[in-house]
């Protein structure tokens, strides 16, 4: 039996494989969407080098991985009956990760957050009625609690179908949360909710930029739009993904529903930018809040601009109103679980920048190995041993 795994090429769910690789023997059946088997490996393997070497990344895929190609947004995925018939009888839980990070359209989260989700609750359910499942567990959003402004939020309070939504990701992951209730009452399922998720606390490298680069952005800036004393909630990857391995895992975890944030520990934008004037020897910023409101008018009127400015004002526009809530989500569930509050932001914030300005930006991935036929077969012939 395999635990079933989606959005394993992406970025969180490239963390959720590495801890199931290093800390649990169970076998994968990862979805990847290629067009041939080898187009599949090579995808796995641009998203897992940022924690393993090849000859160690391809033992583990020899050894651990079954790969099932297919479409989240297909019916069935794509795949042909025997196919997936095998995936039903062979997955014993699953973690579904995949999402449509696109927050400006609303066509792309309709068709991968609510129909992707829909197409992996009926396999769940599936399985369910074949031989039983261990657990469902489902990668949401901190948020699906709508527009707020100065709270602290709990686990239980974030849900609240009267209160209007920031954008189409937020709106199509809470509904996948109501489906995901509704429709497997009778699979025990967890509900995982991170909130802004940058960078490794252990390291400077990281493959995912969009936010990193919106917060480069405003480091760079001498005045800044915001209140000082705002708290913004980010939470490190590694911690993300190693809380999710660990509670699916777990056989009865204490909760339904866990917020991966850092909670009232998150620090505010001073405590930020202090720290990374510090580190990095440059001025602090001063802080004019009176300038929001031209502020994001500018920045609405540069994101239709061809080139560096106009990318780098699209992704201010879409991450504004989470950097000007001043709204952090209770971790006191997950901390518990973890026995540990994840890493300060200020603790890595510096060397995440740094790696992302010297790269522009861009992971550099390296490629598929040419002599990869030759470490293959050292490591089926280790196996073998």
């Amino acid at each position: 039996m395999a635990i079933f795994l989606t959005g394993s090429t992406g970025y969180l769910g490239s963390y959720v494989v590495a801890g199931l690789f290093t800390g649990h023997p169970d076998r994968l059946n990862l979805l990847v969407r290629a067009k041939s088997l080898q187009k599949a490996r090579e995808r796995l393997w641009q998203s897992l080098q940022l924690h393993f070497a090849f000859p160690e990344f391809l033992e583990y895929l020899e050894s651990r991985v079954r790969i099932f190609r297919g479409d989240l947004t297909s019916e069935r995925f794509g795949l042909d009956d025997e196919e997936y018939h095998a995936l039903v009888d062979s997955t014993d839980s699953i973690l579904h990760c995949a999402a449509s990070l696109n927050r400006k359209s609303e066509k792309q989260c309709l068709n991968v957050n609510l129909r992707g989700s829909l197409e992996v609750i009926q396999l769940a359910r599936r399985a369910q009625n074949r031989h039983g499942l261990r657990r469902y567990s489902h990668v949401s959003t901190v948020a699906v609690a709508g527009k707020r402004q100065n709270e602290v939020v709990a686990e239980d309070a974030s849900i609240d179908w009267s209160r209007s939504d920031y954008d189409p990701y937020a709106r199509t992951k809470k509904f996948s949360e109501h489906m995901v209730h509704q429709l497997l009452p009778d699979v025990p399922h967890t509900i995982f909710r991170p909130a802004i998720v940058m960078g490794d606390s252990r390291r400077p490298e990281t493959s995912q930029f969009d936010m990193v680069q919106a917060f480069a952005m405003l480091a760079r800036l001498p005045v800044l739009p915001l209140r000082p004393d705002d708290k913004i909630d980010i939470v490190p990857a590694n911690y993300v993904g190693g809380a999710i391995v660990k509670i699916h895992q777990m056989e009865k975890p204490g909760f339904g529903i866990y917020h991966l944030s850092s909670g009232t520990g998150s620090q505010t934008y001073k405590e930020l930018t202090d720290a990374l004037a510090e580190q990095g020897g440059g001025s602090k910023p001063t802080y004019q809040p009176w300038l929001g409101g031209p502020f994001s008018k500018t920045v609405n009127w540069l994101a239709f601009k061809r080139g560096a400015v106009g990318y780098g004002a699209s992704l201010m526009k879409v991450f504004w109103p989470y950097l000007d809530w001043n709204t952090v989500f209770d971790n006191t569930r997950v901390v518990s679980e973890m026995g540990e509050a994840p890493a300060k932001f200020s603790s890595y914030a510096y060397p995440l920048l740094q790696f992302s300005r010297k790269n522009k930006f861009k992971y550099p991935a390296k490629p598929w190995p040419e002599d990869a036929a030759g470490q293959e077969a050292k490591s089926v012939g280790s196996a073998g041993e």
